[in-house]
């Protein structure tokens, strides 16, 4: 049976939870299609363990696809991340107290990768479904970042699609915080319809989703 590997994030800085792996869990073993089935895995926010973590689970599951998930705090819909910058920059320190500025995710790697996932069809599934998404141009420089470089790089030149996914604060943190948010049903159904949107699409769809700036 066909498996996708869906991975959140544990919670990080001073949040109890991380709404990433709070959507995520909740598509575990979920099937669809011709029998794919969802595996949903935790990772931990930390620059030195997430890529071992990370290869244990592609040796494990060796996954069709992979689609990986993060909080992108102040943002108000789903982000479907178009490319990957080979660049550690963190503003706070990770779980383990780390915090890399200006350093390689990967020496000698590329300058980028792009997703190879249908980001423009997975989009619009979703905005066809009434939930709030859109294509963003930068995942940012910390460990979110890092791990859609390393999924992409040990990924490269095989026929395995993957890529990233930011979600907005659940409302309780939005309140907290005065950010926008997102109510965890709808970042769960967004997931769903992102993820079998990405299986059936073959071809991208071609849809406006550039900024200005």
């Amino acid at each position: 049976m066909p498996t996708v590997l869906l991975t959140g994030f544990e919670p990080f800085d001073t949040d109890p939870v991380n709404p990433s792996w709070e959507a995520v869990r909740q598509l575990d073993g979920m099937k669809f299609g011709d029998h794919v089935k969802i595996v949903a895995r935790q990772l931990p926010c930390a620059f030195s363990t997430v890529g071992q973590c990370l290869a244990q689970m592609l040796d494990e599951l060796h996954p069709a696809m992979v689609i990986a998930t993060g909080l992108g705090p102040g943002r108000s819909d789903i982000c479907v991340e178009r490319v990957a910058i080979n660049v550690n920059d963190a503003r706070i320190p990770d779980n383990l107290g780390e915090q890399p500025v200006d350093t390689a995710v990967a020496v000698g790697g590329p300058a980028a990768y792009f997703s190879t996932l249908p980001i423009k069809a997975m989009v619009k599934a979703m905005r066809e479904a009434g939930i709030a998404a859109s294509v963003s141009q930068t995942a940012g420089t910390f460990v979110c970042n890092q791990l859609f470089y390393l999924l992409q790089h040990a990924l490269a030149g095989t026929a395995v699609r993957s890529g990233f996914i930011h979600v907005p604060y659940l409302p309780e943190q939005g309140v907290a915080y005065g950010k926008p948010s997102m109510a965890l049903a709808a970042q769960v159904e967004g997931l769903r319809v992102a993820v079998c949107a990405a299986w059936e699409t073959e071809l991208d769809a071609v849809e406006v989703g550039g900024q200005v700036s």
